[in-house]
């Protein structure tokens, strides 16, 4: 049996929560760009709670925005999807599966951009959400007039132009914009470009005014661990015990955070907050960003090769080997944490890194390593650069286990172009696949002879790290160093050598 709206009155399993049916006749309040695991397992999952309790009372519509895949087995299951919950609450095991009904439809913006513009026709559909990755929030110079535009940030100026254009520009018909990239001040990024693209596109001064005083671009910042689609024998295992197949499982950790810049207006609007402890509507959420952003992210990020190269598939694996999970610690509390570039108070960072090493540690989660590794390149540079300036600020020196991280980046990256248009990368046999816009830059730098010997021109790349790296004191030498290490005893002995060194400072 395959989950669908048909299906449900059949699920006779007391092991899952099946959605009422008079959630199906709620109205479309929110449109949500991108499909992925994150949006469905945070946003959308909020909202259907929020629905169940009679709170929000509103479904979403999702547009796909890429041209990878199709929305059939969206269609197949009439939106529906179970997400898994598994983690530990105040110390008490959590196993939850929940089937969501937050999402009435989902669209094509290749195949159904009309579709999705009429969608900007629905008064009570005034909230947008979207999710398109670090890289999906960019200026691209287009004309938006096209079927679909190509980036985001021109598919949001079309939308809102249609809106501008069907309400005649009233105050009344503005949204609220709530971009959840990982982005510093992501809803002010995103403004700021849509004003530029509409700029470029010569639309009137009204419309400009409109988009400045009619809407509220919130910057957010969205915090839960979901691996994606879980391993084929997991996602068995659920599925038996449920009673039904469904394509669109997915399993998240029990933490939650969604929080969101916004005043009391916006937070009346946004009803989903209300009784749920994982959403703040709060006028400054900056604090919540760089905890997030530097302790998780930034941990994960200077990780994901080091942990990889020395043989570890998933995070939770990795954090059963005591020497691995005191590198973890070493870099989060003592690399990390002291150098964060904004004012918190150590036990806030102490209380969240101890709530991170836990989620880190969950055996309900299959995050795999590699997964992490989508855009290493950028994510380095949001994440973990910020925290290499503010170290050199404070203590004039480079961070050990930062540097070796740096120094696995490079060995991650040293990779070839296939037959098929991939960059691949190889380290001890093994073949893998690098998904990341500087493969191009990475691929001919280890083409040269002696590369190794030669990072500093990698590092004073300021289009990649934004500054040049090269110049701050002593770090080259150190990321040289471990690099030439790596490749002469291998990865997992340079990161065994350096706990030791660190277990005895």
């Amino acid at each position: 049996m395959i989950l669908s709206k048909d299906s449900l009155n059949r699920i006779s399993s007391n092991l899952v929560n099946v959605p009422p049916v008079k959630l199906f006749e709620l109205p479309e309040r929110v449109l949500q760009f991108g499909t992925g695991v994150l949006l469905r397992a945070l946003v959308d999952d909020i909202i259907d709670r929020a629905n169940r309790r009679g709170l929000f009372n509103g479904r979403v519509v999702m547009v796909k925005s890429t041209d990878s895949g199709d929305t059939n087995v969206f269609d197949r299951q009439d939106a529906l999807f179970t997400l898994c919950i598994r983690g530990v609450d105040n110390g008490r095991s959590v196993a939850e599966n929940n089937i969501n009904a937050a999402i009435s439809r989902v669209l094509s913006a290749r195949e159904e951009w009309k579709s999705i513009l009429a969608c900007a026709h629905q008064p009570q559909l005034n909230i947008i959400v979207s999710n398109t990755t670090e890289v999906g929030i960019q200026l691209k110079k287009e004309m938006i007039f096209q079927n679909p535009p190509d980036s985001y940030p021109a598919k949001l100026l079309a939308y809102l132009y249609e809106r501008y254009m069907v309400f005649n520009g009233s105050i009344e018909s503005g949204l609220i914009i709530i971009p959840t990239e990982l982005l510093p001040d992501n809803g002010s990024l995103l403004k700021s470009i849509v004003l530029e693209l509409a700029k470029f596109n010569q639309l009137s001064e009204s419309f400009l005014q409109w988009i400045d005083e009619a809407n509220h671009f919130c910057s957010s910042l969205v915090d839960r661990i979901v691996p994606g689609k879980p391993r084929a024998e997991q996602k068995k295992e659920i599925e038996d015990q449920l009673g039904y197949q469904d394509e669109l499982l997915i399993v998240a950790e029990h933490y939650h955070l969604w929080a969101i810049e916004g005043n009391d207006s916006i937070k009346k609007i946004l009803s989903f907050e209300h009784g749920d402890e994982g959403v703040k509507v709060e006028p400054d959420i900056r604090i919540y960003r760089e905890l997030k952003l530097r302790l998780l992210n930034a941990t994960h990020t200077i990780c994901c090769g080091p942990a990889f190269l020395s043989g570890f598939e998933t995070v939770k694996d990795s954090m059963n080997v005591k020497w691995w999970e005191t590198i973890v610690s070493e870099i989060m509390f003592n690399e990390i944490s002291p150098a964060i570039p904004f004012d918190i108070d150590n036990n806030s960072k102490q209380e969240f890194g101890r709530k991170v090493m836990d989620r880190f540690r969950n055996e309900a989660i299959h995050h795999p390593w590699i997964n992490i590794t989508l855009q290493y390149s950028s994510k380095l540079r949001m994440r973990v650069v910020p925290v290499l300036k503010r170290y050199y600020e404070l203590f004039q020196k480079p961070p050990l286990c930062i540097s070796a991280g740096f120094a696995a980046w490079f060995l991650f990256m040293r990779c070839r172009k296939n037959n098929d248009g991939f960059y691949i990368g190889e380290y001890e046999g093994k073949q893998y696949r690098i998904q990341d816009e500087a493969a191009v830059a990475l691929s001919d730098f280890w083409q040269k002879q002696d590369a190794e010997d030669r990072i500093g021109e990698i590092l004073s790349n300021t289009d990649l790290w934004g500054d040049r790296l090269d110049l701050l004191p002593g770090f080259s030498n150190a990321v040289e160093e471990k690099l030439k290490q790596m490749l002469d005893i291998g990865v997992e002995k340079t990161f065994r050598q350096l706990q030791q060194i660190n277990s005895n400072a």
